[in-house]
């Protein structure tokens, strides 16, 4: 069933014993808005936790708090915040499948997997429609409007992403106005590198492959090149935004090889490709700016499907080189 902002916000108001999801490999958008809400719903006296993510890494650290859920928590409500399908779930979270009360998302390939799903596909971030929802209860405090900080700000590359509207500013001119030190989370999650990612950055850089006259560039990290640099997951946060940097491109590939025989791949395009469309052809999903999928052997083998992809759907739409 799906519902709308008010009609999730009076559900969450009548429920208690809260168990509050985030999707595997957590971003600034699925941990800030787990951590806000559970934060809002303790001030209407709710008993609520977020479920540990073993995939998160340190660089959200400082967010948690008292947040995550004990061992023996057994939810009354579970609600799940910026996964768009069953198949984003941690491992910690796969007894939840089948058991989720509320899905809280803003993907527009959401599977509807929940029992209410409430969608905003076009908000830049789920933090807006969490924003929304909170505010439905009471003003902003500081402790709700860091964590809608961190979600809306990493989700719109700190409102440089095309995905970026006039909504999304207002929400952080308001989230701003509470006396958060956004300042600080705007160093820390995008103007703060470890030399490692430099180094990083540079390799992908030399081993880049540009197809349709430039257009479309293709950058990969390996097993290997993780390997040469000691590199740690905090090292490769938001590495997908590096590709699109470059000047002429309008498709930006990032494939990460996780493990032998597996790659998970990031799209990010211009208005003239759809990035949904082309992650969908090979299973995944996301935004039209910004999508993701996992391809399933080598590096060659997921460069070589992606831009099969990518020529199909431009070849069904016109597009002329993403």
């Amino acid at each position: 069933m799906t519902w709308d902002h008010q009609q999730a916000a009076q559900f969450l108001h009548d429920r208690d014993g809260f168990l509050i999801l985030t999707h595997r490999r957590p971003d600034g958008d699925t941990v800030g808005c787990a951590i806000a809400l559970c934060k809002a719903l303790r001030r209407l006296g709710k008993t609520a936790y977020v479920l540990p993510n073993p995939d998160a890494t340190a660089l959200f650290d400082p967010y948690w708090g008292d947040v995550p859920a004990p061992a023996d928590f057994q939810p009354d409500t579970v609600v799940s915040a910026d996964i768009a399908s069953e198949s984003l779930f941690p491992p910690n979270a796969e007894a939840y499948k089948g058991k989720v009360d509320l899905c809280l998302d803003h993907h527009p390939s959401n599977t509807g997997f929940a029992r209410y799903n409430c969608v905003e596909a076009d908000k830049a971030a789920c933090g807006e429609l969490i924003y929304r929802i909170i505010t439905q209860w009471s003003p902003l405090d500081q402790e709700t409007a860091l964590p809608l900080y961190l979600a809306v700000s990493t989700d719109t590359g700190c409102f440089v992403y095309s995905n970026t509207t006039p909504h999304t500013h207002r929400v952080a001119a308001e989230l701003m106005e509470t006396g958060i030190d956004y300042a600080g989370v705007n160093k820390r999650h995008f103007r703060t590198k470890s030399y490692t990612r430099l180094r990083l950055e540079s390799r992908m850089v030399e081993t880049m492959d540009l197809h349709h006259s430039g257009r479309t560039a293709i950058a990969a990290l390996s097993l290997r090149d993780m390997a040469d640099f000691s590199a740690t997951e905090e090292d490769v946060e938001d590495i997908a935004a590096v590709v699109g940097q470059l000047a002429g491109v309008h498709t930006a590939v990032t494939i990460r090889e996780l493990k032998p025989g597996e790659c998970k791949l990031s799209v990010r395009t211009a208005a003239d490709l759809d990035a949904s469309r082309v992650c969908a052809l090979l299973g995944g999903g996301g935004h039209a700016a910004a999508a993701g999928c996992t391809v399933y052997g080598s590096v060659d083998d997921a460069k070589a499907a992606i831009l099969n992809a990518i020529d199909q759907v431009q070849g069904e739409t016109g597009a002329t080189g993403g």
